[in-house]
């Protein structure tokens, strides 16, 4: 099918992430402080949504305190800069498996399951615009971690977020997660506007290639909205991709810690990059009220 560019889109930036590469580059924020100043910095480099994960602000091991969340929240909300915030919930999920001869008992230093309400306690304790729903459960590259999202895992969280006035982000690794998110969205848990993620490129999921990258653009509903990226290296190339293919921009020192070869980047340079791109490739951004009004989202402060 031909491909109808977006000419106006939208940037996310995710700003730290849950991955390993607090010891890969002294940009990757780790403090409350240090991951809201990353996200306001951003914010006025071009994007739009700031999405956010936090960490141990001492050792930078990913955590899902509930403190730790609502410092950077109101950080970022006693700001003068406008954003839109999108707090993960895909913490909670991690299953870790012993070796192969042995995959019991599971690796309990590793492994770390959570029940819907308490995955979900940072969403409702913050009140965030937007949060993520990971739509299934993926072999993740490490040997034997297994990232745990079960259909009535899924159900119970999107019904929660969906009650709360949260926008869900349904991130989707591989194709079975897009035909789940039909199923989320035909069920009645996630209403419109349906707003999804293309995770791209991430072992063991979608590979990057063009083809199941179309694929899955052609499998989505016309009248939802979509933004994709890639990791490391192709992160760049995947914000000309998506916005090409119709869709919106994901950049951000979570999927790649490189403004080039041998440079370090911070999470504003990366936006700034995509913005370039986009700009040149003849679209303009969205600004966080019109992403607002697009997806019907809920600025608010919890009570």
């Amino acid at each position: 099918m031909p491909l109808t560019p977006n000419l106006t889109p939208f940037i996310t930036c995710a700003v730290t992430g849950s991955g390993g590469s607090q010891d890969r580059s002294p940009h990757v924020p780790r403090s409350p402080e240090q991951i809201a100043y990353a996200a306001l910095d951003a914010a006025r480099a071009g994007a739009a949504i700031v999405h956010c994960h936090v960490r141990d602000p001492e050792t930078g091991i990913p955590s899902r305190k509930p403190e730790l969340y609502r410092e950077v929240v109101e950080r970022i909300r006693d700001s003068d800069t406008d954003v839109i915030i999108n707090l993960t919930a895909g913490m909670g999920g991690d299953l870790v498996f012993g070796d192969p001869e042995s995959p019991l008992p599971l690796n309990e230093s590793a492994t770390d399951m959570a029940g819907a309400s308490e995955r979900m306690e940072h969403v409702r304790d913050c009140l965030p615009e937007i949060c993520t729903l990971d739509c299934g459960t993926m072999n993740f590259a490490e040997a034997d971690y297994v990232m745990t999202n079960t259909p009535g895992m899924l159900r119970a969280m999107g019904q929660m977020m969906t009650d709360l006035g949260v926008r869900a982000e349904i991130e989707v690794f591989e194709t079975g997660h897009l035909w789940f998110a039909k199923q989320l969205v035909a069920e009645g848990i996630i209403p419109n506007p349906v707003m999804i993620q293309m995770c791209m490129g991430i072992p063991w999921g979608a590979p990057n290639d063009l083809n199941t990258f179309m694929s899955m653009v052609n499998n989505t509903p016309d009248d939802w909205t979509f933004s994709a990226f890639s990791i490391g290296r192709d992160q760049m190339p995947y914000v000309a991709t998506a916005m090409l293919a119709g869709g919106n921009v994901r950049v951000g020192l979570e999927d790649n810690i490189w403004l080039r070869k041998g440079e370090l980047a911070t999470n504003a340079q990366l936006v700034e990059k995509a913005a370039t791109i986009v700009e040149n490739l003849g679209a303009s951004l969205m600004t966080p009220a019109q992403v607002r009004e697009r997806l019907s989202l809920n600025k608010r402060a919890p009570a």
